[in-house]
């Protein structure tokens, strides 16, 4: 199930929609658009860690906007499938990696501060991990559990515009500190949601699982 953050409701899928119309009735297949994102991920980090942070920024949002075209283009040509889905979660993982890395190698390089590294290291991590959560909550308590409530703070799409404009300011080392604790807030969120909040309760009765305690 797909829960679009703020970002993606208001940027991202306007642009995306279209682009998936406009090569619906061409060869391209959604792993061939899947494939291509996570190519343009890797370019944006490498011109980012090159020190061309202002492209490295643009192709960082680009990638979140190319990232909606795979999906709806395979609802559109009914080509939705069990691998599509995760070849596109494997790549975007790899996408978020290549794009962090660049961000962190151009903090190394042009700014100065200290510990680069481990500040790009904890923003991999956080979003790793922040991924990871909605996985294992979605495979373990279903999809429908708690909607936009636990899936919608910091979504993706949210830290990926982040990320496009603070590497375009050239202030990716503070970006990426960002990144980090954003992402420790939401999985922190998403854990005391699924402790404590009624609704969670609720869904693990009807489910026939008992409440955690």
């Amino acid at each position: 199930m797909t829960y679009d953050g703020i970002v993606s409701r208001y940027l991202n899928r306007p642009l995306s929609r279209p682009a998936a119309r406009a090569v619906a009735h061409t060869p391209i297949t959604p792993n061939a658009v899947t494939a291509f994102t996570l190519l343009l991920a890797v370019a944006a980090g490498a011109v980012t860690a090159a020190g061309w942070n202002i492209a490295g920024g643009i192709a960082i949002q680009a990638v979140s906007v190319i990232d909606g075209v795979d999906g709806e283009l395979a609802r559109l040509r009914n080509l939705t499938t069990r691998f599509g889905a995760v070849f596109d979660a494997v790549t975007d993982r790899y996408a978020d990696a290549a794009m962090i890395a660049g961000m962190t190698v151009y903090a190394v390089r042009f700014e100065d501060w200290p510990r680069a590294e481990v500040v790009g290291t904890l923003a991999l991590a956080a979003a790793l991990i922040v991924s990871f959560s909605r996985a294992r909550i979605e495979a373990d308590l279903g999809g429908g559990m708690g909607g936009d409530a636990v899936f919608g703070l910091a979504s993706r799409d949210v830290r990926s515009l982040i990320a496009a404009v603070g590497t375009i300011a050239g202030q990716c080392y503070w970006t990426l500190a960002l990144l980090a604790a954003i992402g420790a807030l939401t999985v922190a969120w998403r854990l005391a949601y699924l402790r404590f909040s009624a609704a969670a309760a609720e869904y693990r009765a009807t489910r026939g699982q008992p409440p955690s305690g």
